[in-house]
């Protein structure tokens, strides 16, 4: 069940045709299908996360949907180099439901900066709290001021935040 909008979320990102973006920790791969539509047939959407048999999920709903520009990566990007992306070569990176998950945040922070292009955008959508067993245990929830203060101690700049859905705050950032 998704309670996060990635229609919604990606279109505020202001993504255009041909653009190339990581969606990273994609899980069944709802954004990366979402900007898959955004930036066409001349982008690229490379959806990574660390469990491989979910890209399976991501793959079958790429394939039922006719999108040939999404790339899946079984990949750890909380490692440095983990996405197995080059510097510099997306345009824009969705992490979406995982910044509560990761352990090593510092080294996450430092692999999305090595694969956006300087002034990329970067679109953090997570879990506003903790909803009786939906979403994140108390413990591990990030909270927008945490997240903002994650990503702005790295150098990255915020454009804005919205509500990323019913129980989601979503935070758009441009890298340095």
């Amino acid at each position: 069940m998704e309670f996060s909008d990635p229609t919604t979320n990606v279109l505020q990102m202001g993504l255009s045709e041909g653009m190339k973006v990581a969606d990273l920790g994609s899980g069944s791969g709802h954004y990366a299908l979402a900007a898959s539509g955004v930036v066409g047939v001349t982008g690229q959407i490379y959806a990574v996360d660390i469990q491989e048999d979910i890209l399976k999920h991501v793959r079958d709903a790429a394939a039922d949907k006719n999108l040939k520009n999404i790339e899946t990566i079984w990949g750890d990007f909380e490692k440095p180099g983990g996405t197995k992306l080059r510097d510099g070569v997306v345009d824009a990176v969705i992490l979406s439901n995982t910044l509560f998950q990761l352990e090593h945040k510092a080294v996450a922070v430092a692999e999305i900066q090595r694969i956006l292009k300087p002034g990329g955008k970067l679109l953090v959508a997570d879990w506003a709290g903790a909803y009786g067993g939906i979403g994140p245990a108390e413990h591990q929830v990030v909270s927008e001021h945490e997240a903002e203060e994650l990503f702005i101690t790295a150098g990255f700049h915020k454009v804005k935040s919205f509500r990323g859905g019913p129980h989601h705050y979503s935070v758009l950032f441009t890298s340095p």
